[in-house]
């Protein structure tokens, strides 16, 4: 009696996930990437290597990190120990290393997969150093992070970075037949029909990611049951309110911020707003989008269309006005009027170019005839003695030096022939000549 609800015996009667019931159990069982099971890849290499190299796997969730892990220590024949950095500490890391150290005395490796590596801070990854450099673990670290970011230097120097992409459609729609056909660890047994629009959406809606298309199709196969047939409407009730892949503090935000601001950048709205969407859906602050959108119209539009930051600000009055859902829709009009817009960085590199004069010459004064005299003191000394006020002269114009001498020549402001920019360069150019010409011509 007292064996009947015993926990061990309990574990083994419920049935493991789907998603990891099928994981691959041989290294020529995974879909790609060549990079890493190719004839040419990391584990074949790692095969030769003694002691074998230390990797970090970066790539988003779902591609396949821990199975890669599992499989390379079966392939090097070493012990398999893992660590989520979420939950371990410096004590935990301590004591791995030690059974390690105890298991090379016997001649058996010990490789040690730590999930979410990005997440143990500096102290925890300088405890790895001196075991990963000796060999005593073979460290497989997994990481959504860029890992060039994350961990530290010391430690990256010693490990092979691989990057892992989104699963493609027809690997996503290889693992699905798999699961469906498999008798032994997946589907098999339950002799369903997967329709062709079932398929097409399992793989779109997992974007990417194998984990979120297998736990859609273990659910839509719950719902139809044994000889069931799994269509469209299916995978749609299993998806029930699907989650956006978009992590606000991860790298999938500045990837995407980045997208957008490029896409902005090369004048394509259907990017821009595809972009947009992402992140408003992905939970991003709308007044965080709009200003990057102020950014964008200063340093990539600038005076080709002046209208454009106003355009955002216009946005960003009726945004805090409307709130949401309503206010979006001003922003994506700003969005498609930034992409839409002529195109000129003149102003972000006269910027440049004048503060790196600021910073790197000596600050000359300012010439006297621009300096106001307001006492009789002044005045004697010749302060403002020789200014000239423009609109006392034709065009509104004289010719005059405004910049220190030093300076006299600069030139940082220059027009592109785009959009309004174009008139005002037609203005410089006219106002060069009178310039040249040493107009004085007084009304």
């Amino acid at each position: 009696m007292s064996g009947l609800f015993d926990k061990n015996d309990n574990q083994q009667r419920l049935p493991l996930p789907l998603a990891e019931r099928i994981r691959p159990k041989r290294i020529e069982d995974v879909l790609g990437p060549e990079e890493v099971v190719g004839e040419d890849g990391f584990v074949q290499n790692a095969r030769k290597s003694d002691p074998p190299p230390s990797v970090i796997l970066w790539g988003p969730p779902g591609t396949g990190k821990t199975t890669l892990a599992r499989l390379l220590a079966d392939e090097l024949e070493c012990h398999f120990e893992t660590l989520s950095a979420v939950l371990a500490g410096v004590k935990d890391v301590r004591r791995i290393v030690s059974e390690a150290a105890g298991r090379m005395r016997t001649g058996k490796r010990t490789l040690l997969f730590v999930d979410e590596i990005h997440r143990f801070n500096k102290a925890q990854q300088d405890a790895f150093l001196p075991h990963v450099e000796n060999g005593t673990v073979v460290l497989v670290g997994a990481t959504t992070e860029n890992p060039s970011f994350e961990v530290i230097s010391a430690l990256l120097s010693r490990c092979r970075v691989i990057r892992l992409h989104p699963l493609s459609r027809q690997q996503l729609s290889t693992i699905a037949k798999r699961a469906v056909s498999d008798t032994e660890q997946g589907l098999g047994s339950m002799n369903l029909t997967l329709s062709d629009e079932a398929l097409d959406s399992l793989c779109e809606l997992s974007s990417g990611d194998a984990r979120v298309l297998l736990n859609l199709l273990e659910a839509a196969a719950a719902a139809v049951g044994e000889n069931g047939r799994i269509d469209r409407k299916n995978v749609l009730n299993a998806v029930q309110e699907r989650a956006m892949p978009h992590d606000k503090l991860g790298d999938s935000h500045y990837n995407l911020i980045s997208a957008f601001h490029k896409s902005l950048r090369g004048s394509d709205p259907d990017a821009a707003l595809h972009y947009f969407c992402r992140m408003i859906e992905g939970g991003d602050d709308p007044l965080f989008l709009i200003r990057r959108m102020f950014n964008f119209a200063s340093e990539d539009i600038g005076n080709a269309d002046p209208n454009a930051i106003q355009m955002v600000q216009a946005a960003m009055s009726a945004f805090q006005l409307m709130g949401v859902p309503e206010g979006i829709l001003p922003i994506a009009q700003a969005v498609v009027y930034l992409a839409t817009a002529p195109k000129s960085n003149s102003v972000y590199n006269a910027l440049s170019r004048a503060q790196k004069d600021v910073k790197d010459r000596s600050h000359s004064p300012v010439p006297d005839h621009l300096i106001n005299a307001p006492t009789s003191m002044m005045k004697q000394m010749g302060f403002a003695r020789h200014y000239r006020y423009p609109h006392n002269y034709r065009y509104n114009y004289v010719s005059e030096q405004y910049l220190p001498d030093e300076l006299k020549n600069a030139r940082y402001y220059e027009p592109q022939q785009v959009g309004f920019e174009r008139e005002i360069g037609k203005r410089m150019e006219f106002w060069r000549k009178l310039r040249e010409s040493g107009h004085e011509e007084k009304k």
